[in-house]
């Protein structure tokens, strides 16, 4: 059985906030463990987690339609004077 992403993506996330916890309760009996899980979980919440969602969430679509070009202003231009008419 093959996992979707958006389980392992919160398989990791849950990990990640999880080994945070742990690390701040830890740190004071042993630092080095403390700052260790501390570490590693913020590694698995922005180096991993954050990519991998970003990936899935962006698939298929055009980043043409995310700049901000001359073509997409005049866009935005017509849209707001159709608006300010309607009103």
């Amino acid at each position: 059985m093959i996992l979707k992403t958006k389980y392992i993506i919160t398989l990791i996330v849950l990990s990640s906030i999880a080994g945070i916890i742990y690390g701040f309760t830890v740190i004071d009996e042993d630092p080095s463990l403390g700052n260790k899980c501390i570490g590693f979980g913020t590694v698995g919440l922005f180096l991993i987690a954050m990519p991998l969602f970003l990936f899935k969430e962006s698939k298929g679509k055009k980043v043409k339609d995310y700049m901000l070009s001359e073509e997409n202003i005049k866009k935005m231009r017509e849209v707001e004077e159709k608006k300010t008419k309607n009103k």
